[in-house]
């Protein structure tokens, strides 16, 4: 069973706002067994409307729409699908009370154009909205389903939870979707496929693998389709053993519970040990992941963001001698600012970071997107070189997680 979405806004085409409702749909739908063929957004305009959900309703069984629902004049939606099946608009009684019942809840004035809301296309079976006065319009025609709901997201999530994915699991046999997702950290995604090769290659053939690379991590996602859903459960999960059994140096966990900062916690909080950072390119944004954790201040003490010079050399006790002769941008300067934050803070473990995110070198002989990570244990201090390239947004995220993956090498240690 497969769905298109299609949502309509001018605000999303020029970029003013992102649209977060079809990620959230898509989401909701595949957690009753409805793939999502297609997602598409156009403009606030009949012609296009009218274009998207008759190609829409040639490639899917299910086209969800949102936006264009309301009382101003830019709002068509509801006059274009009337014109799409050959329908005419009459006032609903029932949505006519839930407005006005709405309206003096509020103690707002019940008006024409609020009146108009209640008016729906004959064909369509109105949805209640609990949230607002736009009702949702489902139809049917010749065994397909077309729901219109408005853009705003928690009135279009009220009527997708409430309305659109019951009646949608009563007029479908729909089958099982199942997710798992593997997170890697510190080897590239051709590396990682020739690894796992032999094993991919023989999946069952109801078990698909994507890969999906970001910076400095890779996730491996097993899908599992069918009718049974406890054999899927059953066949995924053996799957996930083998791939364990296959790259353990490199896994840190399922996404749908352990990230790579709840894995850090959970090793420092049963090991009893704690953790500083000192970020100079990275700007904090270690501390930002880690913090983002509940519980994290049990073992994460704290951060200095030294980005300035003055800064290494005022709180991380860095010597002036050693930037002078190798740069802010050095392993010297990195293993100096990891061991100036750990007896500041008195913790077991620290990281520190020194580079050139960019856009430019600075006062530095290093290449943009060159990173010294060091890491402090309990016993030992050291440094490592990296080169993350272009853009600075990317070098910052890259060296972040990188930092994070060579401290849970090293806690695992011991």
């Amino acid at each position: 069973m497969q769905a298109e979405i299609i949502t309509i806004g001018d605000e999303i085409l020029i970029g003013q706002i992102l649209d977060s409702n079809s990620k959230w749909i898509a989401e909701q739908l595949n957690t009753i067994g409805v793939s999502v063929y297609q997602i598409t957004s156009i403009q606030d305009d009949k012609q296009h409307i009218l274009k998207a959900v008759n190609e829409a309703q040639s490639n899917c069984d299910i086209v969800i729409i949102t936006g264009g629902l309301g009382p101003t004049k830019d709002d068509i939606t509801k006059l274009t699908l009337a014109e799409y099946f050959n329908d005419t608009l009459v006032l609903n009684e029932d949505i006519v009370g839930q407005i006005k019942e709405m309206f003096a809840k509020m103690k707002y004035p019940f008006t024409e154009v609020n009146k108009q809301q209640a008016l729906v296309p004959s064909k369509c079976i109105p949805l209640k909205n609990e949230f607002g006065t736009a009702p949702g319009m489902w139809f049917e025609s010749n065994s397909k389903i077309v729901v219109s709901l408005p853009g705003v997201p928690n009135e279009m999530k009220g009527l997708m939870q409430n309305s659109v994915l019951p009646k949608l699991k009563e007029t479908f046999k729909l089958p099982f979707i199942l997710h798992k997702t593997i997170l890697t950290y510190g080897m590239g995604e051709s590396m990682v496929a020739e690894r796992i090769e032999v094993w991919e290659d023989n999946l069952p053939i109801y078990i698909k693998l994507a890969y999906l690379p970001s910076y400095g991590k890779l996730r491996l996602r097993l899908t599992a389709k069918g009718i049974d859903d406890q054999l899927l459960k059953k066949v995924i999960n053996n799957e996930v053993d083998k791939l364990f059994k296959l790259i353990p140096d490199i896994i840190v966990g399922l996404e749908e519970n352990e990230t790579i900062e709840v894995a850090l916690g959970k090793l420092l909080t049963d090991k009893k040990q704690t953790l500083a950072t000192a970020e100079s390119c990275t700007g904090g944004n270690i501390a930002k992941k880690i913090t983002s954790i509940a519980g994290s201040s049990n073992y994460f003490v704290g951060s200095i963001v030294a980005y300035h010079e003055s800064i290494k050399i005022k709180e991380l006790n860095v010597n002036a001698a050693l930037i002078a002769k190798y740069s802010v941008v050095s392993s010297q300067v990195a293993e100096a600012m990891v061991k100036g934050i750990q007896q500041k803070f008195n913790t077991s473990y620290a990281i520190a970071t020194t580079g050139n995110a960019g856009p430019t070198a600075d006062n530095t002989d290093k290449t943009v997107g060159t990173v010294f990570i060091a890491i402090a244990t309990p016993t030992t201090i050291f440094s490592e070189e990296f080169f993350f390239g272009k853009p600075r947004e990317k070098v910052i995220e890259r060296a972040s997680n990188k930092a994070l993956e060579l401290l849970r090498k090293e806690i695992l240690k011991n």
